[in-house]
């Protein structure tokens, strides 16, 4: 039985082995756990409880990756072999009977099982592995440590602790432990929490909860908020146990006093909770629903929020009719999506025009309305859809009076539109080759009406629409000249002229305004498209081109018109009795008085307490009159730190010092005025004689010595 102690040793050596995998499996799994849920907190505002089910994934992943039961006597000889070398690379024979081997390999069997090492434990590798966990450990304390340093303000993220920044307090005398606790408003759907710090930075509308023991007999305890409103705790049974609560509305500061001593000043900051942001992605402001386009509008509307979003729809007004007969018609559409509390949802809609009962002629104004968790409206921008009316784009009515650019042009896109129409009608009588004839001839007609609204522009030719290629043969005058005459040795401006293509430029051959331009511009782009279809014999869909050219000319048509408003003059009437009576009792001679403003009163007080404070800094003691200006700057410090806590509250802290006779170092008078500064009014910006620049002089007198001459 001389095999059996080898296959002792290495069955011992297999379970140790598979408890070494086992154990590494284990720690990376814990390290990747940790650093996996402290990121998925932070970014996505998960729960601590998921680090069980994380780890139990990762655990998952590297066991079946690295399968520690699947260790096997034969797959560690290999290892044996390379690490030992006094088992001469035949551990294998270990693991087999000895019935099975041959007499050389008995004699090996027994050789090697005489040099078995006494300690063959893979333990010693497993330091490497514990680095793992280390690691993660040492990351969620960085990540911690790093995250204040970031200034993130936590109001961002809706499902993270509100919590105010860690900072070091003085206890009041008298307090031994305290505790608050916060109970967000129901709108944001936070858990409650507690806190061991008296500086607060809570959800509007939170519920605040303050427990505090004493260490000593106290008479009462009671709370100071903003040096104006009070709050007594009430002490719980014969305990030394105080507590009160109360629901905060605004920001600011308060105190905690105990039998009349009072505290530091503590920060109440709010987290307000912001309306539904609206963005309408799709369509524009003004929509247009020319001929032949379907009368369907898609509109995608982006909504976010910072706790959540209960409902929207759009609210839409149809205007049918003209003029005294304008009637309007309220519709509200809803989207078909479930909300659920959602903080950020992308909404599709397609609204359909002839299922509202819009017509021709008429116009739809809507906009979207959005509701979030806490009750608060928000709307967006109103947004216009028109539906092109072809009768009204037909007649001439509303044009001839007015000042048009190019009057005779007009009833020639119409012309184009009424024969198009025809030809599609009497389609069926007419043969193939006649009915692409009489196409060809529109697209003709519409070429030279391009044309000639193509000279507004500057244009000579086709070189500004589509890319045209000059046609063939076309020969410039210069050209035709250069074999007959010689050019002038050295003329530069001749040589030029002979290899130089010159044309205007388009661009700037008239004097309209941009706008008038650019809407131009598009009228050629449509005729363009118009005349290659009719060309082409796709007379159907040469229409609705033929139709926003038009629209759009007389929209230039509206544009150039000149409206002058009508106005009147109202006199009061005057008393007959009273004329020319020569009566002058009632007429006082005019008094000036000087009256100061409050804010005049108030930047009088800053300024006064600047110079008190500097001198101050000096060493010089205050008066009594001294005391009562830094009193009132106290009051206005106070009204800015109940609306500002975080910029005035330290300053406060530092004036109320400064006030009891207590002497500061000199960065804390700088503090103190710095906020000073920032509560002094703004002045309003006065009118300034302009400073003429130095050659404006040289100017005037040019100017004026001409005007000399002419006389």
């Amino acid at each position: 039985m001389r095999g059996s102690s080898g296959k002792i040793w290495m069955e011992n050596i297999r379970q140790k082995w598979m408890l070494f995998v086992f154990l590494k499996v284990l720690m990376i799994s814990a390290g990747a756990a940790m650093v996996i849920t402290v990121v998925f907190m932070d970014v996505l505002h998960g729960v601590l409880w998921l680090a069980l089910p994380v780890f139990l994934i990762a655990f998952a992943v590297l066991a079946y990756c690295m399968p520690f039961w699947k260790v096997s006597t034969q797959s560690l000889s290999g290892f044996l072999d390379r690490s030992y070398p006094e088992l001469e690379e035949s551990s294998s024979l270990l693991c087999q009977s000895t019935e099975s081997l041959s007499v050389l390999e008995k004699f090996q069997q027994q050789k090697i099982e005489g040099k078995l090492p006494h300690s063959v434990v893979p333990f010693k590798r497993l330091w490497k592995t514990m680095l793992f966990p280390l690691l993660g450990l040492l990351f969620c304390l960085f990540w911690g440590w790093l995250k204040p340093l970031q200034g993130k303000d936590s109001s961002q993220g809706p499902g993270r602790m509100a919590l105010p920044a860690k900072i070091k307090e003085r206890i009041p005398k008298g307090i031994a432990s305290f505790q608050i606790r916060i109970h967000p408003p129901s709108y944001t759907g936070k858990a409650q929490r507690t806190q061991q710090q008296f500086a607060l930075r809570v959800e509007s509308e939170a519920l605040v909860e303050w427990e505090m023991e004493s260490n000593t007999p106290a008479r009462s305890i009671r709370l100071l908020f903003n040096d104006q409103q009070v709050l007594e705790l009430r002490k719980a049974g014969k305990t030394g146990i105080w507590k009160a609560k109360r629901s905060l509305m605004k920001p600011g500061f308060y105190q905690v006093e105990v039998d009349g001593q009072k505290s530091d000043l503590y920060q109440i900051e709010l987290i307000p909770d912001l309306p539904v942001q609206i963005k309408i992605n799709h369509p524009g402001q003004h929509s247009v629903i020319d001929y032949g386009q379907p009368p369907v509008v898609d509109l995608r509307v982006s909504l976010s929020d910072d706790y959540g979003i209960r409902t929207a729809f759009i609210a839409a007004t149809l205007a049918s009719g003209k003029g005294e007969g304008v009637s309007f018609t309220e519709k509200k559409l809803l989207f078909k999506t479930s909300f659920k509390d959602q903080r950020q949802l992308n909404l599709e809609k397609s609204i359909d025009l002839k299922a509202l009962g819009m017509k021709p002629g008429d116009e739809l104004y809507f906009f979207v309305k959005a509701l979030d968790n806490h009750g608060q409206n928000s709307s967006s921008d109103v947004y216009y859809v028109s539906m092109v009316d072809t009768t009204e784009l037909m007649s001439l009515s509303g044009m001839t009076s007015s000042v048009s650019l190019v009057p005779e042009y007009f009833r020639s896109q119409r012309q184009i539109i009424i024969d198009t129409e025809k030809l599609l009608k009497e389609k069926g009588s007419l043969s193939d080759q006649a009915f692409k004839d009489r196409s060809n001839a529109l697209g003709m007609d519409q070429k030279l009406l391009r044309l000639r609204y193509g000279k507004f522009l500057g244009e000579e030719s086709e070189n500004d629409i589509g890319d045209h290629e000059h046609e063939e043969g076309e020969e410039h005058h210069h050209q035709e000249k250069a074999g007959s005459e010689e050019a002038k040795f050295g003329d530069v401006k001749e040589i030029m002229e002979r290899y130089s293509h010159q044309h205007d430029n388009a661009e700037d051959a008239s004097f309209f305004e941009p706008q008038l331009k650019a809407q131009l511009k598009n009228v050629l782009t449509e005729m363009w498209n118009s005349e290659l279809r009719l060309r082409t014999y796709k007379t159907v869909e040469a229409l609705p081109y033929e139709y926003k050219a038009l629209r759009l000319l007389k929209d230039l048509q509206q544009k150039s018109r000149a409206y002058v408003a009508k106005t009147t003059v109202k006199i009061a009437q005057l008393k007959e009795d009273k004329r020319l009576s020569g009566e002058l009792d009632k007429i006082a001679q005019p008094v000036q008085k000087s009256v100061f403003k409050p804010n005049e009163e108030k930047e009088l007080l800053l300024k006064k307490a600047l110079l008190l404070l500097e001198n101050r800094r000096a060493r010089v003691n205050l008066t009594t009159s001294d005391q009562l200006v830094l009193q009132q700057l106290e009051r206005e410090m106070i009204l800015a730190a109940a609306d500002h806590p975080a910029t005035f509250l330290s300053a406060l802290q530092k004036l109320k010092q400064i006030s009891s006779g207590k002497m500061l170092p000199d960065a804390s008078f700088s503090e103190v005025e710095r906020a000073v500064q920032k509560i002094m009014p703004v002045q309003p910006a006065k009118p300034k004689e302009q400073q003429k620049a130095p050659a404006s002089a040289l100017y005037e007198r040019y100017f004026n010595h001409l005007k000399e001459m002419e006389r």
